[in-house]
């Protein structure tokens, strides 16, 4: 029997892996799973299964899924594609191999969130209430990594843009996210369980502006754009104009507030205070 983890190429699945590894869980237990398993050389040589998935894909899907126990379904990075869609076939796998738990990545508040993603991420829950399967739903905030990735084009610009106005939201990192998806897959009695993830201390963008400045020695100020205007500026550097509209999107929602999210969940999950929004940011800019 193994922990599957979907999606396991990119950004979080790695750090997932990495975590259940740093948790004692034998490497032979832990199925690392994507389209392009070349990218998993470095899991395989320390003695993790590799295993091609593909969400578009079913028979690759029931084959990943052989032998699971526990599954993480990361959700699909492929904004533009139906993605409940993909989802299900993960969902409908992990019910007929009979696994013990599905832990599910969704979206911060999804059952109230309004935004584009938000509402695939609705649909999926929705799927997995009716699948019968057991399932968790940890429902990730932010990413910190949402800015802090494009650090270098924004101490060029010296502005941060967006159209997330006044609103708040409490940011985590990758890291932080994944040690409570695997704290989740380690624990019993998890199946029904609804997580809200976030960090500590809610911000604004104008407070990153202000962090980033500061951590830099540089000013960076935050400039706010009608949605419209936002998306265009986007397409102009050749951001997609789907995409642009998904991130403007995800701006206005800060902005009513959609991704804010209330208690301590992943903090009680991962034992310790989240990542503070100076460290992030120092972190980035010394890199």
């Amino acid at each position: 029997m193994s922990i599957v983890i979907t999606g396991a190429t990119g950004q979080l699945g790695r750090h997932v892996v990495e975590a259940l590894l740093e948790r004692n869980v034998p490497a032979e237990e832990i199925v690392a799973t994507g389209r392009s398993i070349e990218k998993l050389a470095d899991f395989a040589a320390r003695g993790v299964q590799v295993k091609s998935m593909d969400y578009d894909d079913p028979a690759s899907v029931a084959a990943a899924l052989t032998g699971a126990r526990k599954v993480l379904l990361i959700s699909s990075s492929e904004v533009g594609k139906n993605r409940p869609a993909q989802h299900r076939t993960v969902i409908e796998a992990a019910k007929a191999e009979g696994v013990d738990l599905l832990a599910y990545t969704s979206n911060a508040n999804a059952d109230a969130n309004k935004t584009l993603l938000g509402k695939d991420h609705k649909a999926t829950e929705a799927i997995l209430a009716e699948a019968g399967v057991p399932f968790t739903l940890l429902r990730n905030g932010y990413y910190f990594e949402n800015w802090t990735d494009q650090i270098e084009g924004t101490l060029v610009q010296g502005a941060l843009v967006g159209s997330a106005g006044d609103g708040r939201v409490n940011a985590a990192t990758r890291a932080d996210y994944a040690e409570a998806a695997a704290t989740v897959l380690l624990a019993d009695d998890q199946a029904g369980k609804v997580y809200e993830l976030g960090g500590d201390v809610a911000f604004t963008v104008t407070d990153l502006a202000a962090e980033i400045s500061a951590a830099a020695g540089k000013t960076i100020v935050y400039r706010d754009l009608p949605a419209p205007e936002y998306v265009a500026m986007l397409v102009g550097v050749g951001v997609p104009e789907a995409f642009a509209e998904i991130l403007a999107d995800s701006d206005l929602g800060l902005a009513r507030g959609d991704l804010l999210v209330a208690g301590e969940d992943l903090r009680t999950l991962i034992g310790r205070p989240t990542t503070t929004l100076t460290e992030a940011v120092r972190s980035a800019v010394s890199a």
